[in-house]
């Protein structure tokens, strides 16, 4: 149970703007009291006051971007997410500091027994990512970033009358009429060809601005860079270039038969990219309720999975921490971020009427379990949690609250959105593989031109997707889907963390279908051990195979497809 302390409603919580002169000083005397320091234990005390540091700076920072999120009109929170942009990369390099020093104690192994070893394998990674000459083209990028983000919130799309954002555009993308999601999609594709431009410049910016660190670092491209930054501590490029070659051999005809299933299905002669995302001929099956009828569905299911479960939600809903419902000033997409001082995670997300509604309620959920879990652990480099196995958590829970699904949808359509459900997370794995590939190969060669980057895309698209076709939609036929793609401009190198954990979480549902009871016990075993060991360390002991061990994907597959034809 949460202290009282930490149990505060979200608009209850103060905002106060970090002052990071105070800050720094702070942080110095930390380092000075450090050094003094006569013993381990005494060191791990001033440990825990940088814990309480770090934690007072990410609660106000993280404040202040969930308020800018939630409504992006607001010119005070945007100011303020601005200052952050400009602030914290100085900062960053400050705490750096500090981590050396811990890094180098003459204490060093006592604290590797308390802290752990994968803690300081991460400081080591840390290191190697930041320096002072490296911080005004740190706040440079964070600039251009914010600006992508802005550009794509700013989308006023004129449907009938009414003026639509994205993601209140989602739910006629997957109409059931074709003539209504192709019409939804020459809408979107206007959208982007009006900003084409723009977004060519901006990521041609981002790409140099990111070698640029890279080369100032040391590193011969960013790809070196943004793995070190993504913490990747236990596999390398190597690795995942060979999970990518298995996929292309076993995950792409596998995704093919389900397009090829979908065509039929939707009795089309040809299937465009505007049919690919609708299940069927009645469309994709839609929860029924209101949004608030969907969060109270969402609470009776978490109240009966588990006691945990149960305490979880409760704690979320009780201190209003989800704001999903849609609003024309709120960014597009969704997240799950964690407000450390009052130990509560938050979800952020955009209802729209389909069943993309529900997908928020298990996998953002997904996440915010584990940190809900992880924040009694006393360690806090415990919570900092490798992306790869983050999604494990988040993409496991769309599986684990399969049985709950007659909640959200009426009588047949629950198993329909099952069966849409598992296909799509089949056709994820292709495209997901292919945002990395295609990152690889732009951060190899940074100069090319933005006609060249579409160029490689499209290749792409023929290997990982070879039905493709997106008919009269010029801006995605010239090789421009990606750009839509937020992760791109916005987390580099993430994505393929995606694909990893949803192997791995296919993983878990073929568990499931042996022993619910058990894969649950193997879940909360591997949300509970966080970050406190290496990825593939942290599999074995959730009784899992790791995705680039030979043979593992094709097992999955084996096993998925009884499944999808049974």
């Amino acid at each position: 149970m949460k202290s009282e302390e930490t149990n505060m409603k979200f608009c209850d919580m103060p905002y106060e703007r970090i002052d990071f002169g105070k800050v720094k000083e702070e942080l110095l005397g930390l380092m000075k009291a450090f050094e003094m320091a006569e013993s381990a234990q005494e060191q791990f005390e001033i440990h825990k006051k940088y814990y309480a540091l770090s934690d007072r700076v990410s609660t106000q920072v993280t404040l202040a971007s969930i308020r800018h999120s939630m409504d992006t009109t607001d010119a005070f929170y945007e100011e303020e997410k601005a200052y952050y942009d400009e602030q914290v990369p100085a900062y960053s390099n400050l705490s750096v500091e500090y981590l050396k020093l811990l890094y180098h104690s003459r204490f060093r192994e006592e604290l590797e027994q308390i802290i752990g070893p994968v803690a300081f394998k991460n400081m080591e990674l840390s290191f190697r990512c930041v320096n002072e000459s490296v911080i005004p083209i740190m706040q440079e990028e964070n600039a251009l970033v914010t600006e992508y983000e802005k550009l794509l919130a700013s989308a006023k799309i004129d449907w009938d009358g009414e003026i639509l954002n994205l993601s209140l555009l989602g739910p006629y993308l997957k109409h059931k009429d074709p003539e209504v999601r192709r019409r939804a999609y020459e809408k979107q594709n206007a959208f982007f060809m009006g900003i084409a431009d723009k977004l060519d410049e901006l990521y041609d910016k981002l790409v140099k601005n990111r070698t640029r660190q890279a080369k100032e670092l040391g590193f011969e491209s960013y790809t070196e860079l943004g793995y070190l930054r993504m913490q990747r501590n236990s596999y390398q490029r190597e690795q995942v270039e060979n999970l990518r070659r298995q996929v292309k051999e076993v995950f792409v005809p596998f995704a093919e038969s389900l397009y090829e299933n979908r065509r039929e299905r939707l009795g089309l002669d040809k299937m465009y990219f505007s049919d690919e995302q609708v299940y069927g001929k009645d469309g994709n099956p839609q929860p029924f309720g209101t949004p608030e009828e969907i969060l109270e569905a969402g609470q009776k299911m978490y109240g009966e999975l588990s006691k945990e479960t149960r305490e979880f939600f409760d704690f979320m809903m009780e201190n209003e921490l989800l704001d999903v419902f849609g609003r024309k000033t709120k960014a597009v997409g969704g997240y799950m971020t964690y407000i450390p001082d009052y130990k509560s995670p938050f979800i952020f997300a955009n209802f729209n009427g389909t069943s993309d509604d529900v997908n928020v309620i298990t996998h953002e959920c997904g996440h915010a379990f584990q940190g809900y879990l992880a924040s009694e652990d006393p360690i806090r480099e415990h919570a900092d949690i490798g992306m790869e196995t983050a999604e494990i958590h988040s993409m496991s829970m769309e599986f684990f609250t399969e049985p709950w699904y007659s909640l959200f949808f009426a009588g047949v359509k629950a198993e329909a959105y099952r069966e849409m459900h598992l296909e799509d997370a089949v056709l994820f794995i292709p495209y997901g593989c292919m945002v990395d590939e295609f990152q690889h190969r732009v951060y190899d060669d940074p100069d090319m031109t933005p006609k060249e980057r579409k160029a490689v895309w499209k290749e792409l698209e023929k290997t990982y997707k070879p039905h493709l076709d997106y008919g009269s939609l010029q801006f995605f036929a010239e090789g421009g889907y990606w750009q839509r793609q937020h992760h791109i401009y916005s987390f580099p190198l993430y994505y393929i963390d995606y694909v990893i954990a949803q192997l791995c979480a296919f993983e878990f549902k073929n568990k499931m279908q042996e022993n619910y009871e058990e894969a649950w016990k193997s879940y909360l075993q591997l949300c509970r051990l966080s970050a406190s060991d290496y990825f593939e360390n942290l599999l074995r002991k959730a009784g899992l195979r790791s995705p680039f061990e030979d043979g593992c994907i094709q097992e999955i597959v084996d096993k998925l497809k009884k499944d999808i034809t049974r």
